[in-house]
C-alpha cells in the first residue's frame, strides 16, 4: 500500500453528522450529536458509558439513528455507497483464528470485490504497511494482541478508504509497536484521509489529533483542536509555568496584570501563574516581558493537555443545571 505524502482538500467533510439521536428502550444513548470530520487525526474520548460505543456504529453503518442523519460524501452511512469509503477496524478480537494473518487479509479482499493479482497485490502491500509481512503465514490464534491489532488494521486499510475509523488500536500494543502505528496515522492524515480514534489513552491524542470529540452521557461536549476548547473553558483559569531570572521579584508585578489571577512561586524557583483570558494573557504577558527584560527562559502552560481538558469537561458536566 502507497501512501503519497500530498495533502487533499475536500469540497465539504468527508463524514457528517446531524442532530443525531439513538435510545435503546428508555436509554438514551446519543442525544442531539451534530460533528463532521474531515481530513487529519480527529479523537473521540469519553468515559465508559459516554456513548463512543453506539456512535462508531452510526459512523461505520452498522446501525441507523433513531432521529438526525449520517452521512459520507453526502450518502447515509449505511448504504453501500458510503461503506465503500470506510474501513473499520473494531476493539473486539472475533475471527477466524485458524487462519493465517496473510490468509484472513486475502479474505476481507474478495470482500470486497478484489480477486486474483489485484487481491494479492492488495494484501501484500497492507501487511506491509502494518508491519506484519514476515509474519503473515502464522496461524492468528497463535498471534499477540498487538499483532491482532495489525492484521484488524491491514483489514480495514485493504479497500484504501477515505474515512479509517479505530476503536482502540493502540489496545496491547507494545511502546515501540504504538510508535510505529502512531506514525502510520500520521502519514494516512497527511495523505488526506480521515482517521478517527477512539482511544482511553489520553496523552497519545496530544501527540496524534489536530481535532478532539468529548462526549459524556450521550452529549458532545466540546468539539475542536485542544487549544480552542482550553480557552472556552473560562470557569477553570489556565496554569501557566514561568521559568525566568529573579523570580520573586517580578512576582508582584505580574499580579498586576487585569489577566492574572494569582501567582506562586515553586520549584525550582519557576513562576506558577492561573490566568483567565488566556490571549489576553498571552498579549499582556509578551508586553511586559519585553518591558522589563525578565530573562525568560520558559512559558508554558500545564492544563492544556488531552487528560487536563478531559477532566474539566467532565467536572463541568457533573455540575446540576
Amino acid at each position: 500500500m502507497t501512501i503519497e505524502g500530498t495533502t487533499t482538500t475536500a469540497a465539504r467533510p468527508i463524514l457528517e453528522v446531524e442532530n443525531v439521536s439513538k435510545w435503546f428502550g428508555p436509554l438514551m444513548a446519543l442525544n442531539d450529536i451534530s460533528l463532521e470530520i474531515g481530513p487529519g487525526i480527529t479523537g473521540l474520548i469519553g468515559p465508559n458509558g459516554a456513548g463512543k460505543t453506539t456512535l462508531l456504529k452510526l459512523l461505520t453503518g452498522q446501525s441507523k439513528p433513531n432521529l438526525g442523519g449520517v452521512q459520507i460524501y453526502g450518502h447515509d452511512a449505511w448504504l453501500a455507497k458510503a461503506k465503500a469509503h470506510v474501513g473499520f477496524c473494531p476493539y473486539g478480537d472475533a475471527t477466524w483464528d485458524e487462519l493465517s494473518g496473510r490468509k484472513l487479509v486475502a479474505v476481507t479482499a474478495g470482500l470486497h470485490g478484489f480477486t486474483g493479482d489485484e487481491a494479492k497485490r492488495r494484501t501484500e502491500a497492507v501487511l506491509e504497511t502494518v508491519g506484519m509481512a514476515d509474519r503473515a503465514e502464522r496461524p492468528v490464534r497463535t498471534y499477540s494482541k498487538g499483532m491482532r491489532q495489525r492484521i484488524k488494521l491491514g483489514q480495514a486499510l485493504i479497500h484504501d478508504p477515505d474515512l479509517l475509523v479505530l476503536d482502540e488500536p493502540l489496545n496491547g500494543v507494545d511502546p515501540v509497536g504504538r510508535e510505529e502505528l502512531n506514525e502510520l496515522f500520521l502519514l494516512l492524515a497527511k495523505a488526506g484521509k480521515a482517521v478517527l480514534i477512539s482511544s482511553h489513552i489520553l496523552n497519545e491524542m496530544d501527540e496524534l489529533a489536530n481535532h478532539i470529540l468529548f462526549v459524556c452521557r450521550g452529549k458532545l461536549l466540546a468539539s475542536g483542536s485542544l487549544e480552542t476548547i482550553r480557552e472556552v473553558l473560562d470557569d477553570y483559569p489556565l496554569k501557566v509555568r514561568v521559568s525566568c531570572e529573579s523570580p520573586r521579584q517580578f512576582a508582584p508585578q505580574l499580579m498586576a496584570l487585569e489577566s492574572v489571577k494569582s501567582v506562586s512561586v515553586e520549584p525550582p524557583e519557576d513562576l506558577f501563574l492561573e490566568v483567565q483570558n488566556p490571549n489576553r494573557f498571552y498579549a499582556e504577558f509578551g508586553e511586559f516581558a519585553t518591558t522589563h527584560d525578565i530573562g525568560l527562559n520558559r512559558l508554558k502552560a500545564t492544563d492544556t493537555s488531552a487528560e487536563a481538558v478531559f477532566d474539566y469537561l467532565m467536572e463541568r458536566a457533573a455540575r446540576p443545571e
